[in-house]
C-alpha cells in the first residue's frame, strides 16, 4: 500500500487545520475523546484480532492482551489530562521588592507543538500502531497525529483508523486529528514537511537513525522521539543462584521465548557465575514445552535477519549452545523458530563484543560465565552503550534492609541507573506495566532522546513545548495560568516578597 503525493498533501493541510482547533479543546473534551477511543476499540476487538493474527502470527491471546493495554493506555491519558499536571503550570506574581530588581508578572506552561507523525512499530500492533502508546500521548497533548502505517500489518491498520475516524467525526472534531498513511518514502516526505513538528518512532536503530538524521537537518529542526535497539542486560548474584537457580533459569528461558522473543525488553545478555545446576535446568526447560513450541516471526525481513545472527553468533570461536534452537521457513518466507540460548566467557565476549552484545531481534539470548567474585558494575560500561532495562536477581540477604547496601552491588545498580532507562530487581524485563511512573526509554540506542519516556503519563511532555508570558491581561493567558485557576490543575506559585528568605531553609 501506498499514499500519493496528492493524497499526503491534502493530509498534512487537514492536520495543519486541525492543530490550532486541537490546541483550546477543553482537556474534559480531549479526556472524552481518548475514553471513546479506548471503548470503541475494546468494543471491536474480537475483529480486529482477527486481522492481526492473520497478518502477524501473534497469538490471539497475546493479542488479546495488547488490545486491553493499548484501551487502559487511552484512558490513562484521558485521566492524566484532566488532572493538567503535564501543564507544569508556574506564577511568578510580580515584586517591586525582587533581590535582583522589580520583578514583572510571568506565567509558564505548556503548548501543544503541532501535528506529530508518528511510525508504528512491526512487534506491537495495537500498542505502538495507530492507536496505540505514541499516538495516545499526541492526542492526549492537543495535537493532531499522522501514523505511518508499518507494512507489517496494513489492513489492520486501516481498520484502526477507520475506527478512530468514526470516533473523531461523531465528536464533531476535525477530520485532520487522526490521520493514517502508507509507504517508506511517503513517511519521510511527511517527515520533512514543515507543517509536521515532531515525531515518534519505534523500531530498529538503523531506520530510526536514518529517521531522526533527517529530522535534524530539516531547515528549522524538529525534535524526534525514537525507540531503537536494546540488549537488556541480567545480572544474577552468586547468592541468587545458589537459592533458586533452576526457578531463575525457567524464568529465563520464558523472557527470551516469549513472543517469539520479538520485545524490546528481551534479555539479550545474563551475566552470572552459574553452575551445573543452572545449566541443567535450562537444558531441561529448553526440551520442555516451553522450549520446543516453535513460534512465527512478524515477517520474512525479520525471520531473514534473525536467522543470519544466529548464524554469525553460532560461528564465533567459544559459543557453546545451551538451548539449541530450530527454525523452518514457510511458503510465504515467515520464520517459524524455537528459542536459541548460548553460554560464552568473559573473554569470549571481550573479544567479539560486536557480535555478542548487540540485539538479536528474536528469541536468543547469551549467557556470559563471570568468575565468582568478579566486579559487576564495570562490566555495565564496558559492554552496554545505552539500554531500556537493566536487571538485578539477588539474594534474600543481599534484599534485606538490615543487611545494609553491599558496596559492589550498589555501585552495579549505580551502573545500571547510568546506562538504562528501568532498572528493576528480582524479576525480568518483558512485561512494561503501563502506569504514570513508568519509564521506557533510555541512553542511545535505547532511545534517540534518553530524557523521554514512550510508556507512562510523562510520554505526553514530548509533544509540549513551554511558553512564558510576561504581564499579560488575563485576557491573552491560557486557562491554566489564570488566578481563579478554572481547570483546577496544579499551580506552582512563587509570591511577591519571597524572593528575601530564599536559601535560608538550607541553614
Amino acid at each position: 500500500m501506498h499514499t500519493s503525493p496528492e493524497a499526503l498533501e491534502q493530509i498534512l493541510s487537514r492536520a495543519a487545520s486541525a492543530a490550532p482547533v486541537l490546541a483550546v479543546l477543553p482537556p474534559r473534551s480531549r479526556a472524552a475523546l481518548l475514553t471513546a477511543l479506548g471503548d470503541a476499540l475494546d468494543a471491536e476487538r474480537d475483529r480486529l484480532i482477527t486481522i492481526a493474527e492473520s497478518e502477524t502470527g501473534l497469538t490471539p491471546a497475546r493479542l488479546g492482551g495488547e488490545v486491553t493495554r493499548t484501551a487502559v493506555q487511552l484512558r490513562l491519558f484521558a485521566d492524566a489530562v484532566v488532572s493538567g499536571a503535564h501543564l507544569d503550570a508556574r506564577i511568578d506574581e510580580a515584586d517591586p521588592e525582587f533581590v535582583l530588581g522589580a520583578r514583572p508578572d510571568l506565567r509558564r506552561t505548556h503548548i501543544p507543538v503541532g501535528p506529530v507523525l508518528n511510525f508504528s512499530a512491526s512487534n506491537f500492533p495495537f500498542a505502538f500502531s495507530v492507536l496505540g502508546g505514541d499516538s495516545a500521548a499526541i492526542l492526549a497533548a492537543g495535537c493532531p497525529v499522522i501514523v505511518k502505517a508499518h507494512s507489517g500489518h496494513p489492513e489492520l491498520s486501516e481498520a484502526t483508523a477507520a475506527l478512530a475516524q468514526r470516533v473523531i467525526a461523531d465528536r464533531g472534531l476535525p477530520a485532520g486529528t487522526l490521520q493514517l498513511i502508507h509507504g517508506q518514502q511517503t513517511g519521510v516526505a511527511a517527515l520533512r514537511d514543515p507543517r509536521v513538528r515532531a515525531g515518534s518512532f519505534t523500531g530498529s536503530t538503523h531506520g530510526g537513525r536514518i529517521l531522526a538524521d533527517i529530522a535534524a537537518a530539516r531547515p528549522a529542526p524538529i525534535p524526534f522521539y525514537g525507540e531503537l535497539g536494546s540488549v537488556n542486560p541480567v545480572f544474577v548474584t552468586s547468592e541468587a543462584l545458589a537459592s533458586r537457580g533452576p526457578a531463575l533459569a525457567s524464568e529465563y528461558l520464558a523472557s527470551v521465548a516469549g513472543s517469539a522473543g520479538q520485545l524490546c525488553t528481551k534479555p539479550g545478555l545474563l551475566f552470572a557465575a552459574v553452575d551445573d545446576a543452572f545449566l541443567e535446568a535450562l537444558a531441561t526447560a529448553g526440551a520442555s514445552e516451553l522450549g520446543t513450541s516453535e513460534h512465527r516471526l512478524l515477517g520474512p525481513r525479520i525471520t531473514d535477519t534473525y536467522l543470519e545472527d544466529v548464524d554469525r553468533v553460532l560461528a564465533v570461536d567459544g559459543v557453546q549452545p545451551v538451548v539449541i534452537g530450530t527454525s523452518r521457513v514457510d511458503e510465504a518466507g515467515n520464520g517459524w523458530v524455537t528459542p536459541t540460548i548460548v553460554r560464552v566467557t568473559l573473554e569470549t565476549l571481550r573479544a567479539n563484543s560486536e557480535v555478542l552484545a548487540e540485539e538479536h531481534f528474536g528469541p536468543f539470548s547469551v549467557i556470559v560465565e563471570v568468575p565468582d567474585g568478579t566486579p559487576l558494575a564495570p562490566l555495565v560500561g564496558e559492554f552496554i552503550t545505552g539500554s531500556l532495562t537493566g536487571t538485578v536477581h539477588l539474594g534474600e540477604h543481599e534484599r534485606s534492609a538490615a543487611a545494609g547496601a553491599d558496596a559492589a552491588l550498589s555501585d552495579l545498580v549505580t551502573a545500571l541507573s547510568r546506562h538504562a532507562g528501568r532498572v528493576l530487581f528480582d524479576g525480568w524485563p518483558t512485561g512494561v506495566a503501563v502506569t504514570p511512573a513508568q519509564q521506557h526509554g533510555g541512553p542511545w540506542p535505547a532511545t534517540t532522546n534518553d530524557a523521554s519516556t514512550s510508556v507512562g503519563t510523562a510520554a505526553l511532555g514530548r509533544f509540549l513545548r513551554p511558553v512564558a508570558f510576561q504581564n499579560a491581561p488575563s485576557a491573552f493567558l491560557p486557562a491554566a495560568l489564570l488566578d481563579e485557576n478554572p481547570l483546577g490543575v496544579p499551580q506552582e506559585r512563587s509570591a511577591a516578597g519571597e524572593s528575601i528568605s530564599w536559601g535560608r531553609a538550607v541553614g
